[in-house]
């Protein structure tokens, strides 16, 4: 793949290491020479002064024949802008945005673009860590909306299909932790004793779903 990524802060510079570590070339774009210097003198790719939203300076970088754009400046009204450009103009498939306004962020997704919410993401994490409530999560997507939670499942649970719970709490289960290994439910999956079982949800559901599985299912065992 050719990948174009616009900033090269510590987002960016991280980035394209990662890409090129994993045989990708890539074309990094700051406005500021001095950025590439976090690329040190080891960065096989193209470097380009310049905005990421002019035409010019995306042609320089290759994007007429980029796999992937990633825009990752410090600048919201940029990063979207640039997303946008590499993906309406220019046609590329895989394209996502860094965005550090919430609200923008989402708005952006309705458009079609993949972003990450930074500021929103990390502060949530944090506080899972400092203020653990609730279940035990265990993934989180970046714009704080998805979850996959722990549920713990009521004993009288056991023996019923799982597409039974599913229904009854009104989530799907993202997998089943079985005898120490991880196991995709199919159409026919039973809820087994000693089975950890782990749920989609998000935070309006995410109460309801614990207290109903957590209870016998309606018309006992």
């Amino acid at each position: 793949m050719h990948v174009v990524i616009m900033g090269c802060g510590r987002v960016g510079s991280t980035l394209a290491h990662s890409l090129e570590a994993r045989g990708h070339s890539v074309a990094v774009i700051d406005q500021d020479a001095d950025a590439f210097r976090r690329l040190g003198p080891d960065f096989a790719g193209i470097t380009v002064t310049g905005a990421g939203f002019d035409g010019e300076v995306l042609r320089q970088a290759g994007i007429e024949r980029a796999d992937a754009f990633a825009a990752v400046s410090s600048g919201d009204n940029s990063n979207i802008i640039s997303a946008r450009l590499a993906r309406e103009t220019f046609g590329v498939s895989r394209v996502a945005a860094r965005i550090y306004d919430q609200r923008r962020a989402q708005v952006y997704e309705r458009l079609g673009i993949p972003t990450v919410a930074t500021v929103r993401w990390t502060a949530d994490r944090m506080l899972r860590h400092l203020v653990p409530e609730g279940n035990v999560e265990i993934f989180r997507d970046p714009t704080s909306t998805v979850s996959i939670i722990e549920v713990p499942v009521h004993k009288d649970w056991i023996g019923r299909p799982l597409r039974q719970l599913e229904q009854a709490v009104g989530a799907r289960v993202a997998y089943l932790n079985r005898f120490g290994i991880g196991t995709l439910p199919t159409a026919s999956t039973v809820v087994q004793e000693g089975d950890q079982v782990y749920m989609l949800v998000t935070d309006d559901i995410n109460g309801p779903v614990t207290s109903v599985a957590a209870a016998p299912p309606e018309g006992g065992h």
